[in-house]
């Protein structure tokens, strides 16, 4: 009966040759990044919370490089168009003078977010998405208004 319960060994060679065969790459390949997205109920909630600041001004850009930065942002902009927001949309942020990490606020250098900003900023911690804030002189945004960055994931 004990002979029965014991499981053979394979040799070190023998589970080689399985690999090789079957052309399993040992190598560790590093992970992909999951692609940035808001799903329908984090965009109905942001919809929801930012219905509140009406004719609000935004400027939403992107890093080209972040290869899901266009998607993300599209997100975004499909949020702020749905509650009526003026958006200047889809521009690359080459003309930022720092290319934040991440979901960045830009206002001026001595501008501090608006409330629709921070509203916006409380609602996506909930879901854990943090947002920077920078701040740029040469920022020209008018009074209330702010620049949503989507720049390449940290």
């Amino acid at each position: 009966m004990l002979e029965a319960s014991r499981k053979p060994e394979l040799p070190s060679k023998a589970i080689d040759t399985i690999f090789a065969e079957a052309e399993f790459d040992r190598k560790v390949k590093p992970m992909q990044p999951t692609p940035r997205k808001l799903n329908t109920l984090q965009k109905a909630v942001l919809i929801q919370v930012l219905r509140e600041f009406p004719d609000q001004q935004v400027c939403l850009c992107y890093d080209p490089s972040a290869s899901d930065a266009v998607s993300y942002a599209q997100d975004f902009l499909t949020v702020f168009t749905v509650i009526g927001w003026k958006v200047n949309d889809g521009s690359p942020s080459e003309t930022l003078k720092s290319q934040p990490t991440g979901l960045a606020f830009v206002v001026n250098g001595q501008g501090e977010l608006p409330p629709s900003a921070e509203a916006l900023r409380d609602a996506l911690r909930v879901y854990e998405i943090e947002v920077e804030t920078l701040r740029d002189p040469a920022c020209n945004t008018i009074a209330g208004g702010f620049i949503l960055s989507v720049g390449p994931q940290a």
